[in-house]
């Protein structure tokens, strides 16, 4: 069973141990290097001590996914609209781990009255597209080559979804 919590310090191994691979070994994401367990802890204290949600999903074996957001730009203009990130361990993958997360993290951002959700993903994630069309997002743009990472450009696909909708 999946349980979703507030990320704590003790989470930070098992959320670096989810995460780096992917900014490793993929282009999921553009970060071109791998977070250190300080950096984590800095970005979920900051994230969480600003009033926007880390939460871990656990289960029996301990933390198998995480998820967050923040807001989509800087400036008061976007305060109402959040982009998210949802990571799973490859054996969470497919199990509604990611989306449970998701729910949570629109929930959370429906009680602080946020108004959009917005995903940033790599065009060749077929998998993350797929899963965020199921969960209600469309695609609400197409940034040609706007990352580098292993010696090439990619796409990035903005998907969003309208909260109060």
């Amino acid at each position: 069973m999946i349980r979703l919590r507030d990320a704590r310090p003790q989470d930070v191994p098992a959320i670096a141990a989810i995460w780096n691979p992917i900014v490793r070994d993929t282009v999921i994401t553009f970060w071109p290097t791998e977070r250190s367990e300080a950096e984590i802890a800095t970005l979920i204290r900051d994230r969480q001590a600003g009033g926007h949600p880390f939460i871990v999903a656990e289960d029996a074996s301990g933390v198998v996914g995480f998820a967050t957001y923040t807001q989509f730009r800087h400036g008061g203009g976007y305060a109402r609209s959040m982009e998210h990130t949802i990571y799973l361990a490859p054996e969470a993958r497919g199990s509604g781990t990611g989306r449970l997360l998701l729910d949570g993290l629109e929930d959370r951002a429906r009680s602080a009255g946020h108004r959009l959700l917005i995903g940033g993903i790599t065009a060749s994630n077929e998998g993350s597209l797929r899963f965020h069309l199921r969960a209600g997002y469309a695609e609400w743009g197409r940034i040609p080559c706007a990352g580098w990472k292993f010696g090439t450009f990619h796409d990035l696909v903005l998907m969003g979804k309208d909260l109060a909708g």
